[in-house]
């Protein structure tokens, strides 16, 4: 079957996507703000980026929930890409506020009574995105409210998206695969008896002579996140899934922990530039609006305030790094370990 020749304009829906900018101030009686046309694009521009994070989110879930990720082959490297790329749409949206910001409170107060009660706290498709990442409804902030202006259509994609697998619980998974520190590296004898784990003994006794004294209680936290076996479930990821992750950021090094860390490290930018939009758009809302209430009935700057604190999906990876120690004190790693995470000739 001969391909129909593709035209630029149909291929990109540009009739639909031009013509879809309706200000409510243009309408027939009223006044027209002429900042109102800026304000709608800026908002639909971040919800198609929103739909291509949640497009890359989803795929990354799908490779890492397959029976074996190949870290080898190339389903990890395409993990870290897409993730990455990510991380530069959100700096992308960090930097979309300049424009808007272009717009002065008195240029809002032209239209902003005429979008009550929408709001940018509607955006579903923005809460599904933090349920596939993992944020938990238990720690979410403003849990009464989060979905009480929504549709029910909605309301039914957000449940549905957090009763599915997220990509900080295929981390988990994936972490606990890591098979650095099986036992059998420093165990030849299969039924030798021992107490505790000679990596981890000696790590625990450096790290310990590394702290000030100030900060001895963070031996206690090191046995609760890393060598406990009980199940946490005020933490998202296992004790085996920490040291895995640990172990990772203290030999990335290695040619065989280079993607490893760099998908540690991009999960942990992600939390930052979502922390840093959340920030640009506090004080946005400082400037345009002051202390008023949202358009949508919220406390405005206040609960934006409260999700930035609170809603750090990856924030188990980067408080790892208080339990890093120089890597000159690093333990002496088995030399078939060593040459597992080499390269190979």
């Amino acid at each position: 079957m001969e391909q129909q020749p593709v035209y630029y304009g149909t291929y990109l829906q540009l009739d639909k996507i031009i013509e879809a900018q309706l200000p409510e101030s243009f309408k027939e009686g009223r006044q027209p703000a002429h900042d109102e046309m800026l304000f709608i694009i800026i908002h639909q521009a971040y919800e198609l980026w929103f739909k291509q994070i949640l497009f890359e989110t989803d795929s990354v879930i799908d490779i890492m929930g397959q029976p074996a990720v190949n870290d080898n082959a190339g389903d990890l490297q395409t993990v870290v890409h897409r993730l990455q790329r990510v991380t530069t749409i959100l700096k992308v949206l960090v930097q979309q506020v300049d424009i808007l910001e272009t717009m002065t409170p008195m240029d809002f107060l032209d239209f902003r009574d005429m979008l009550r009660p929408a709001s940018g706290f509607q955006s579903w498709q923005f809460k599904i995105l933090e349920a596939r990442l993992g944020l938990k409804f238990e720690h979410r902030h403003g849990q009464h409210y989060y979905i009480s202006q929504l549709k029910q259509a909605e309301i039914n994609l957000i449940k549905d998206a957090e009763s599915k697998p997220t990509l900080i619980g295929m981390l988990n998974k994936w972490l606990e695969r890591m098979p650095f520190l099986d036992e059998s590296v420093y165990w030849d004898a299969p039924g030798q008896e021992k107490e505790a784990h000679p990596f981890w003994s000696a790590y625990l006794e450096i790290y310990g002579a590394s702290l000030a004294e100030a900060e001895m209680d963070n031996l206690r936290h090191f046995n609760k996140i890393f060598l406990e076996d009980e199940v946490n479930k005020e933490r998202t990821l296992s004790p085996k899934a920490c040291r895995a992750a640990l172990f990772i950021m203290l030999y990335r090094g290695y040619p065989a922990l280079e993607l490893p860390f760099q998908l540690l490290d991009t999960l942990i930018e992600i939390d930052n530039q979502m922390a840093s939009w959340r920030h640009r758009h506090i004080n946005m809302v400082k400037r345009m609006i002051g202390s008023r209430i949202g358009t949508g009935g919220s406390t405005g700057a206040g609960y934006l305030q409260g999700a930035m604190e609170k809603h750090f999906i990856f924030r188990e990876i980067s408080q790892l790094n208080s339990f890093l120690i120089d890597r000159r004190k690093l333990p002496s790693l088995p030399e078939k370990l060593t040459a597992k995470m080499g390269y190979q000739f």
